[in-house]
């Protein structure tokens, strides 16, 4: 646990996992309902491959500038002058704002938005953001829960929404109002200020919180962006189809291998152990269709 404002009661939370050698490690920024530990697969699986991440979990801050400011003074003091960004729905808005909020000495070196969004106003809440933080704790779990997939689900959907209701009763009142508040104020993400930054956009095709016409905005704003369809996974695909979620990830960040800006030990890659992966993924793709 890390304070880095002047304030002592913002701490961030957070795992990091693997050689402390790589100075541009991949930074994880959970969604509304999630904490540091919703990524566990992730960390689990990269640090056995060589990568270094760090699975964050934010302080209450309550707009998008004060989350900026305090995000540029944690990388401060691990001494992290760069680093890669996975966003989780709101954590993806984030981690846009704040590569646009570091565009003139920029920290982001890359960025994989996974179901995210880059304009609040798709929630149509803007109206009640504000008075979020007068609301009691129940009545904000409700407003999340009702995000949440319903009807029949595979087992691994319904483990990774118990896993994250567990979550989501683990945060207090001013954190949870403070998330849903960031995640609603009205804002959105100016593309001209990080359009040099590699963009990997990963969605699902079967049902999340997300809007067809959400997704369609992220396209239409990253146009050279990968994109990295999910037939299924629902709101969590890290939890419940970590296995390709791992999988993109690792292809992202290929991109970087044998740079200063490798996530990875540079003794642990095999480009040849990778080339048969992404075969592998493509054929288990093309036998889905």
């Amino acid at each position: 646990q890390i304070i880095v404002d002047d304030d002592d009661s913002k701490v961030w939370s957070l795992y990091d996992a693997g050689p402390r050698s790589i100075r541009c490690p991949l930074i994880f920024l959970p969604p509304v309902s999630g904490t540091a530990d919703v990524f566990f697969q992730q960390i689990l699986a990269l640090t056995g491959w060589g990568y270094r991440v760090i699975a964050l979990q934010y302080p209450v801050y309550w707009d998008h500038l004060e989350f900026c400011d305090g995000f540029r003074k944690l990388l401060d003091h691990l001494q992290l002058d760069k680093v890669h960004l996975f966003g989780a729905s709101l954590g993806g808005f984030l981690a846009q704002k704040f590569a646009e909020y570091t565009h003139k000495s920029p920290r982001v070196q890359s960025l994989i938005l996974c179901n995210s969004f880059s304009d609040t106003s798709i929630f149509n809440q803007t109206w009640t953001a504000n008075s979020f933080w007068l609301m009691p704790a129940f009545m904000l779990k409700k407003i999340v829960l009702g995000n949440f997939a319903s009807g029949p689900l595979d087992p691994e959907m319904a483990d990774g929404i118990d896993f994250m209701v567990d979550r989501l009763e683990s945060l207090g009142q001013s954190e949870l109002a403070s998330r849903l508040t960031l995640n609603c104020q009205n804002s959105y993400v100016e593309p001209h200020k990080i359009r040099d930054i590699p963009v990997t956009i990963m969605d699902v095709f079967d049902q999340s919180a997300l809007s067809t016409e959400a997704k369609e905005e992220m396209y239409k704003l990253y146009p050279n962006a990968r994109r990295a369809h999910l037939k299924t996974g629902g709101n969590f695909p890290y939890l419940c189809r970590s296995a390709e979620v791992n999988l993109y990830i690792q292809i992202h960040l290929l991109q970087f291998h044998g740079t200063r800006y490798a996530a990875i030990d540079p003794s642990m890659v095999s480009a040849d152990e990778l080339e048969v992966q992404k075969i592998s993924l493509h054929s288990s793709n093309e036998q889905e269709q």
